[in-house]
Parts: structure tokens; sequence; C-alpha cells
């Protein structure tokens, strides 16, 4: 029976891999036509064709550097079915509701309005992408964009189960593959990946290999990640699989995220790694790279295939940026490494009543925007497209303008909040930056719940948690109100200790040619040094902040810094107050009130000789710390 049993297994591998090898046969046929027929048919066009039909690229996709955002990364889940030391955090994260998540066909109307603006690659992430049940339909219908522009269906994977969906991938389009290893070593692998399953990622390889033998075409690149002293010996193992492998090893500086416990000690700088390399293959030679390659292309003469390094730490490639990135809850970051995001999800959903957009209510959709395809201007343009695409577009569009130059220097990175790798998106409301037409305002104040009069083109509202207190009814309440509607202090008994720290502003402005300027420089005030004397009046405020205000709690204040600065044209003094605890609330009153103080001591101090000063701008600027994480305004 046993023999019985593997001789039909036999039997159906052989015609599953006879079938595969008839179908790529099949394509690479097709593909390859006569000379003849090429030359009736398929003449190339000319440059100047291309120049006549060239179409400008999308504005909305073009930042204030010129760069040219036709990549897209779509994380399509935060789950996985490993536990990778650099990636996720030793204890898990807490995973969105699934409603929070994208649906089916809301990655497909983004993929489509990203595409229609000029996008010619998408790659599919998570999590590990590969554990989504419906990736197979997701990818077919993300490869149907090849009519409209796509031209690169790819996926980031850790290969466990790459082999079993690997052929219908390949047919619905997928046209390379990211393969995550960090060890070549199958007990190490568990190890840094607390879990089993290097066999099956093997598997997965040697599938992707013999397939492009027949003719699948599929570029695999495998990213490994380096850590000093946890499998930099495996560098020069890993450069051993190009000899005879047509495919290429990227070696990854190890980056800091949230939760993976990132040392500099750790990184392992990508001169070192070459260096590495060079000792035992000093025939090593660089490869010419695409402008919008993040990976340093080098090649051993020689060997099938070639080496790859990601510097973002020691040599950043952001001056070439062409990536956008859509989280699985459906935010959009211009940058790895920024934290401030845009939601398009509920924007998407405001064409479905703020509801996910499921199956039926897409079809309902593509009805919709058929219909309206009546009109000349919209043929051509994908069925997908949600129908409030001029909304949608107009916040990508301003989120894009905001991104910067480049990202934090390696000093700031190792301390700035960001999510954890396996997120890169998890739980965020929307931040917004720039200039926002009325159109965008309306759409943020209804997104916020916030009246449109509370957006300024210099505010940027950013925070890593959707932490709203909300009624039954899904309305947005005040925490420090009862049921009744009485004053009551808020609770703070279930909280956690942890490490908080808050900062805030303001500015006094003194009256058009005041004297005070002139004699807090030279320190000639009759009330004496005002500044020195308002930095400490700021001080102790912020120690006796629920003295004054009734509803605070007494907290274990471990730093209060108060700066005041004479603008150089003489006209106002700026405050910053920074307050920082150990506690299980915040301290964003302990910084208000620490600036607010300090900025009224000035007056004090300065009213005998200006009495037209002005104390304005009063506001918190940066909180981090505790369950709701970070919030900023610029």
């Amino acid at each position: 029976m046993k023999s019985m049993r593997a001789g039909l297994v036999a039997r159906t591998s052989c015609t599953r891999h006879a079938t595969t090898r008839r179908r790529f046969a099949t394509s690479a046929a097709a593909a390859t036509p006569s000379t003849e027929s090429h030359t009736q048919t398929q003449l190339a066009p000319s440059r100047r064709e291309k120049i006549r039909d060239a179409k400008p690229f999308s504005d909305f996709l073009t930042d204030n550097f010129r760069r040219q955002h036709d990549y897209l990364r779509i994380s399509i889940t935060e789950r996985c079915n490993l536990r990778c030391l650099y990636c996720m955090p030793e204890e898990g994260v807490p995973l969105s509701p699934n409603r929070d998540l994208l649906t089916t066909p809301e990655i497909v109307m983004l993929s489509s309005s990203f595409v229609s603006q000029g996008v010619t690659k998408i790659r599919l992430t998570g999590g590990e992408p590969t554990v989504r049940s419906d990736i197979l339909p997701l990818m077919s219908q993300i490869g149907s964009l090849r009519s409209h522009g796509l031209k690169e269906l790819c996926i980031t994977t850790n290969g466990i189960s790459l082999h079993r969906k690997l052929d219908s991938m390949v047919e619905s389009g997928l046209t390379g593959i990211n393969l995550s290893l960090d060890t070549l070593d199958p007990w190490q692998f568990q190890i840094m990946t607390r879990r089993k399953g290097f066999e099956a990622v093997q598997k997965s390889i040697d599938r992707i290999l013999e397939m492009n033998k027949l003719g699948a075409g599929v570029k695999l690149k495998i990213n490994c990640v380096v850590m000093r002293g946890v499998n930099d010996r495996e560098i020069l193992p890993f450069v051993e699989l190009t000899r005879e492998k047509d495919l290429e090893i990227r070696f990854i500086e190890y980056m800091p995220f949230d939760g993976n416990k990132w040392s500099k000690g750790k990184m392992l700088g990508y001169d070192e790694m070459l260096d590495m390399i060079r000792e035992q293959h000093p025939t090593l030679s660089k490869v010419q790279d695409h402008k919008n390659d993040t990976s340093k292309t080098w090649h051993i003469p020689g060997f099938a295939g070639r080496l790859g390094f990601i510097t973002s730490m020691t040599h950043n490639f952001c001056g070439t940026c062409n990536r956008l990135r859509i989280t699985s809850d459906g935010n959009l970051k211009v940058c790895l490494f920024g934290n401030a995001e845009v939601s398009l999800r509920d924007i998407l959903r405001q064409s479905n009543n703020g509801e996910p957009i499921d199956e039926q209510a897409f079809e309902a959709l593509k009805t919709l925007k058929t219909e309206r395809q009546q009109n000349s201007a919209l043929t051509g343009q994908p069925l997908g497209t949600p129908p409030n695409e001029a909304e949608l577009l107009d916040v990508i569009g301003m989120a894009v303008k905001r991104k910067k130059a480049k990202h934090a220097g390696l000093g700031t990175l190792e301390h700035m909040k960001n999510r954890p790798m396996i997120l890169i998106g998890h739980n965020t409301p929307p931040s917004l930056t720039g200039p926002i037409s009325p159109r965008g305002k309306a759409l943020l104040s209804n997104h916020f719940a916030m009246p449109t009069s509370t957006f300024s083109p210099s505010t940027r509202y950013f925070s890593t948690s959707a932490r709203r207190l909300k009624d039954d009814d899904g309305t947005l309440k005040l925490t420090h109100v009862s049921e009744s509607g009485a004053a009551h202090m808020v609770s703070i008994s279930d909280k956690n200790v942890t490490s908080r720290i808050a900062k805030a502003a303001c500015t006094v402005r003194f009256s058009e040619s005041s004297p005070a300027p002139g004699l807090i420089l030279s320190n000639t005030l009759k009330k004496g040094d005002v500044l020195g004397v308002a930095r400490i009046a700021g001080i102790m405020a912020a120690k006796r902040t629920p003295d004054l205000i009734p509803l605070c709690h007494p907290i274990p204040i471990s730093k209060v810094s108060v700066d005041l600065e004479l603008d150089p044209a003489g006209n106002k003094v700026e405050v910053v107050a920074t307050v920082a605890c150990d506690g299980k609330t915040g301290v964003e009153m302990e910084a208000l009130t620490a600036a607010s103080m300090a900025a009224l001591t000035v007056y004090d101090m300065c009213k005998a000789v200006d009495r037209g000063m002005v104390v304005e701008g009063l506001r918190v600027v940066l909180k981090d710390g505790g369950k709701s994480g970070r919030w900023e305004m610029d």
C-alpha cells in the first residue's frame, strides 16, 4: 500500500512538472516570433515615436526634489509564520482588527489608482504575504493591470510556503521574488527565526530556479540581514551560492525598528563586508547600478549570480528614492524611516459610507465606473479605480510633496520612534503636512472629526497609535468627563509604568520698538536676569502642576528643562519646555505649565518697559511613550 502511494505521488509530481514545462515552453515560443514576423509586426518604435507618445509623469507622485515615485510597496498582511530576531519583537505585536485592514478590493483599487498615475512596479509585502488566504486571486487582479502600464509584479517572502503557490503566482504575472534568508545553517535558522522551516525555504529556492530554466523569467534575490556576532561568519558561504546559481544575494545592513533591540555594535557596514569578500575573491568588481536601485551591485568573474548591498545606514540612497509604501491598515508612508503617515483606507471607504469595501461593493463601484466611462476623458483608465479618486490623489499628492530630501542620520534613527519592521504600519492615524486644498480640508476634517478651521499649512498631525476613547455609538468622548457629564479624575491604576516625554512651546512677542530685548540682552532690567529667572520659574511650575490643574495626577518627574531664546531680530522670546518621567501617565500638562509659566515670568519682568507684549502659540509639540505612542507637531 505504501509503495502504491509513493508511486501515485511520483506520477502526480511528474505530471505537474511536465505540465509546467509545456506551459513555459509554449510561453517562450509565443514570446519569440520568427524573424520575418518580428520584422513585419513588432518593429521597435523609433526614438521620435517614443518622444511623441511619452506622457508627463504624474505630479501627484512627484515630490519637491523632482523624484518620481513609480514603485509601490503594499503590505497585505500583518501576520507572519516566523519570528525573526531583527524584524519582530520577541513578545510579538498586537494585530489589528480585521475591519481595520485593507480588503482585497481596496488593495486592487489603490493599485489601480497608482498605476493610472504612472506606477510601473508593485511589490507585495507583509508580514508574510503568502499567509494571506486570498493571495492568489489578489495577485491575479493586480496582474491584470499590465494592460494599463504595470511592468513588474513582485513579492517579498520568507519562502516557507512559497513553493506551494509559485506556479499560480507566475501565471498571474509574477516577475520578481525577494526571499529573506539570513543563514544557511538549519539550526541557526531556527534560532534566528524562532521557528523551523529551513527545508521548506530551500525547496522554494530550488523550485524558482527550476521554473526559470523552463522559461518563467522570475528574478530571484535572496535578502540577508547581516548582524555582527550572529551571522556575519556566513557572508562567504552566501557568496558561494552565486557561483553556480543565477540569483542575487543581497546583504542588508542591520536597521533599527521598534522592538528589534538594535545596537550600533551589531551593525556590520558595507565597506567592512566588501573587505571580507575581497580577501577571498580579489577579482570582485562593481556592476553599473540603475539610478533607482537601493542595492549596490557587485560580481565575481566566472560566477553565475551577483552580489548586492543595501546600505541604508552607512550610504543612504535617498536622492534617487522612487518608492512609496502602503501599510496593511491602509496608511501611506513616503519614507521607510519616516514616522509621518496618512490614511488612504478611510478616504477610500468614503465611497462606501465608511464601511470596508468587500467584493459585492467592489462590483457595484465598478459598474458605476463603467457608466462614467461613457465620458471619453475617462476611457482607458482601469475599472478598479475608486469613484472618489480625485480626493484620494489630492491627499497622496500632498503627502508626497512633504517627503524630505533624506531620512534622519544614524544617530537619530536609532532613537526615533517608528513601527516594528513586521508592521511598517499598525494602528496609526493619518498625519499630513503642507498646503491643504479646500477639498482636502473638508476631507480631512471629516476623517479626524475635527473642524476644518483647526488645519493650517504649517501644522502636522501625527501619532503612532489610533488610541481614541469612544462611546458605544462610535462618537468621540472626553476622558475627564463621567457618563453623567461631571468632571472626574481618570484612573491610571491599570496602566504600565513607561518612560514618557513631552515638549511644549510658546512665544513672548514684544511690541514694535520695544526696549525690552535690548535690556534683556544687556541684563540691565531692574528685576534682574529675565531668561535665567524665567527658566527657574518654568522648572518649579512643572513640579507644581497637580496643584494648579485640578485633575492632573502627581507623577515622579525625572527631568525638566526650559530653554528660552531671544530672537536675533530682537522682537520675541521663544520658550521650549521638555519634561520626562517614568510613570503611568504622560507629562504634556507639566510641559505646558512649564512653558506658560516661563513666558509669564518674562512678561512680568518686562511689563514695566513694554505693556504691549503678547504671549502666544502655547502648544504641545511632541509627546512620546505610553500606550498611545508618539505624537509630533511641526
